[in-house]
């Protein structure tokens, strides 16, 4: 199942590690499944993206559960199906203040081996988030420039000056550890593993950057000389121009790639398989000059390919769980580090009846035992929302003819008659089920069989994402009783074990 933290119910105004992450996992445990897949779980940035995350190592505070503190949570109204950003932090950060003032001597104590255990990346995300407070949100590169450059007479008197917003920084990350500790083995208990999702690239406005600019392809000021994104595809008539900072990767590669490697290792601990995004990225990337508009005029350059991946195995293990999402400008030289990694690719379902090059591919006879099928992620529409797009509007990637011709497609795949009334949701969840890819992983609005209206991303458009939750009543006997009949149907229902593989 794919559903992120912030799309669980609740009554702050965001989903969190709480009460209803723990319903939510029973509910997968009743319905014979075995994994949660969930989107990066950092502290959002720009755009509330958690794909533009302030860290790739801090834990989002907006998933603590305030009611595990016991403090009096003042109750606003907030809506029930959309995420009110702004308002949630507020909510939470004022009670979590509350709540840290009154810790006692054991949880303290408990404090204090975490911050020491993870100083290593603490420490200046801490600095970093106190003093993005302190510049009223503006980004690093637009801070006093001696705290900009990491001048060390000014980070001290930073550390000083900002001591109490530092100290809620890192109190905040250890409520998070807590929490998805004790969350974590809630799940394992229930025979749900739990997968995550790391983004190959990084927020420019983000404490590794500001910590780590030798790392990256960035100018005198610390603004990037290219930037990050992909040339034109389903999505995007122009490409898509995502604005993240390159690797510089033999300065990397020089360093043994320690960050990738302390990256792995902090996304292992968290998860027990994680989604590797933009898996291509690491055979090849697209390299768009910062002053382009549009991501049309960019060059492919050479990526670090398998001696990442042999740095991180030499410490973390082999075979590395991890899904390799090989979607886009896939070369034989992408597939065939993926297959010599041992990692599952990715099939996609809705792609499989129009025009997309890997179409073929991702028709469920095509497919690899050795992958991961989905009926739709999160940067597409829902099913209902994706066969009922007339095509040609503004927000369709689409002409109507070629909207027409991939619900004809679909219906003559799915043998059903194009005059009936169709279940969408329903005949896309079989053919997935029906694979023969060890994993199937669905979106939970296809389950609940909703639209557009549900839809979590629109790839290219910069506001408005992220914001779905799902009502506490949809996760009724309906929606548990389908996704278990279609799990027991096609041999995927759990016995109670979790695996990787």
């Amino acid at each position: 199942m794919l559903l992120h933290l912030s799309s669980l119910p609740g009554p702050h105004g965001i989903g969190d590690l709480g009460l209803e992450a723990r319903s939510f996992a029973d509910f997968l445990a009743r319905a014979g499944q075995r994994w949660w897949q969930m989107l990066p779980v950092g502290p959002v940035g720009y755009g509330d993206s958690p794909y533009s995350a302030l860290s790739a190592f801090a834990g989002n505070p907006l998933f603590v559960d305030l009611d595990a503190f016991g403090i009096d949570v003042a109750r606003a109204a907030f809506p029930e199906d959309t995420v009110d950003y702004p308002a949630a932090a507020a909510l939470r950060t004022r009670h979590l203040r509350q709540a840290f003032e009154t810790l006692d001597a054991s949880a303290r104590r408990r404090l204090d081996e975490f911050c020491e255990r993870e100083s290593s990346w603490l420490d200046d995300f801490a600095l970093f988030d106190a003093l993005k407070r302190a510049h009223d949100g503006r980004p690093w590169w637009r801070w006093d420039e001696n705290v900009r450059e990491r001048q060390p007479d000014a980070l001290e008197r930073a550390r000083r000056e900002l001591a109490s917003d530092i100290a809620f920084a890192k109190t905040a990350q250890w409520a998070f550890d807590e929490q998805w500790t004790s969350f974590r083995a809630y799940c394992k208990d229930r025979g749900i593993g739990l997968i995550g999702d790391m983004p190959i690239f990084v927020a420019h406005d983000s404490a590794d950057v500001w910590q780590h600019r030798e790392l990256f392809d960035l100018d005198a000021a610390g603004l990037p000389n290219n930037i990050a994104g992909v040339p034109p595809d389903y999505f995007s008539a122009t490409g898509q121009r995502w604005g993240n900072p390159l690797y510089r990767w033999r300065v990397v590669a020089k360093s043994g790639y320690r960050w990738w490697v302390d990256r792995f290792k902090a996304a292992l601990r968290r998860f027990d398989a994680v989604r590797l995004d933009h898996f291509i990225g690491f055979v090849r990337y697209w390299r768009i000059p910062a002053h382009e508009p549009t991501a049309m005029n960019g060059t492919w350059m050479k990526g670090p390919g398998r001696a990442l991946f042999d740095a991180v195995a030499a410490e973390v293990g082999s075979p590395l769980p991890l899904i390799a999402e090989d979607l886009g400008a896939v070369t034989p030289k992408v597939t065939r580090l993926r297959r010599e990694l041992g990692l599952p690719g990715i099939r996609l379902v809705q792609f499989a009846f129009g025009t997309d090059p890997q179409a073929p591919a991702f028709k469920p006879y095509n497919h690899d035992k050795n992958a991961v099928v989905y009926t739709g992620t999160h940067d597409n529409d829902t099913s209902v929302g994706w066969f009922t797009d007339p095509g040609g509007t503004p927000t369709s990637s689409r002409t109507r003819t070629e909207a027409e011709r991939e619900r004809h497609h679909a219906l003559t795949y799915m043998g059903r008659d194009h005059g009936e009334a169709v279940d969408v949701s329903l005949e896309m969840m079989r053919l997935a089920m029906a694979s023969v890819a060890r994993t199937c992983i669905v979106p939970l609005q296809d389950v609940l069989g909703l639209g557009t209206e549900a839809r979590m991303n629109r790839p290219g458009i910069a506001e408005g994402n992220w914001q779905w939750r799902v009502r506490a009543h949809a996760l009724d006997d309906r929606a548990e009783g389908r996704l278990l009949s279609l799990a027991r149907t096609y041999g995927r229902a759990t016995s109670g074990e979790t695996e990787t593989k």
